[in-house]
């Protein structure tokens, strides 16, 4: 574990819809000399993966419905933003003072559905959407990788998501290729001989946060990071697998 590193890929380029991002992605790579191995895992910024799929909407071409321009004066937001909002999600959770909580029809409890005008770059009106299917982008990176290079890595999405009852945004894994995203302590002794009986690591969530550190929310143009040396196991991913059934959630 002491040879452990987060690396930020540098000269990946400003995201425009149609780019191939595993494309940018691996001659970012090669061109940092950066070449990914067997238990490597990249994560990659959420926001360069919606932009090159076109998960944007120009608010000025939506039309509020009903529902949007009720709830546009409580949220304190745009109703056209409502709009869009109600769009990508399944229900609501909380609407108060400025706050719109949902759940997002990928199965995330979120701000604002995930959507979001922060370095869209399109212009105010411009706003982000989740992808359509993160795990599917997370597969397609880990196949070009794995074809440059040779390598079989895993690949986590991440997104900033606040948190219930703690202040503060931390980075969640919300699409991942080619690892376990749990990893169960279950059977495994501790230090002093106690034998562990329920815990589960969310490690994607946790490699998530951790790059996003070196992301960062503003204008430092780092969207990827190779984490090196930190124990993942391999597997077929699905951050899906991170979401907790509704019936054990204590705070439905």
């Amino acid at each position: 574990m002491t040879d452990a590193a987060l690396i930020a890929v540098p000269g990946i380029p400003d995201v425009r819809p149609g780019m191939s991002l595993p494309d940018l992605l691996v001659r970012a790579l090669d061109a940092a000399s950066l070449r990914p191995a067997a238990g490597d895992v990249l994560v990659v910024a959420q926001k360069v993966v919606s932009k090159a799929e076109g998960s944007l909407v120009d608010l000025a071409g939506v039309t509020p419905g009903e529902e949007a321009r009720r709830l546009a004066p409580e949220a304190g937001k745009d109703p056209r933003l409502v709009e869009v909002i109600l769009r990508e999600s399944t229900r609501i959770v909380r609407v108060h003072a400025g706050v719109l909580i949902t759940e997002h029809r990928l199965g995330f409890i979120c701000a604002n559905a995930g959507v979001d005008h922060s370095n869209v770059g399109f212009g105010p009106d411009a706003v982000c959407l989740l992808p359509r299917d993160p795990d599917a982008s997370a597969r397609a990176i880990r196949a070009a990788v794995r074809a440059a290079f040779d390598a079989s890595i895993g690949v986590i999405i991440n997104d900033s998501h606040g948190r219930p009852h703690r202040e503060g945004a931390v980075g969640v894994c919300i699409g991942a290729a080619g690892l376990e995203p749990l990893h169960s302590l279950a059977g495994r002794p501790d230090r002093y001989g106690y034998t562990m009986r329920t815990s589960v690591e969310a490690v994607a969530d946790e490699l998530a946060a951790a790059a996003t550190l070196l992301q960062g929310q503003c204008d430092e143009g780092m969207p990827a990071v190779l984490v090196r040396g930190i124990p993942v196991a391999e597997g077929e991913g699905e951050a899906r697998r991170l979401l907790r059934d509704p019936a054990l959630d204590l705070f439905r």
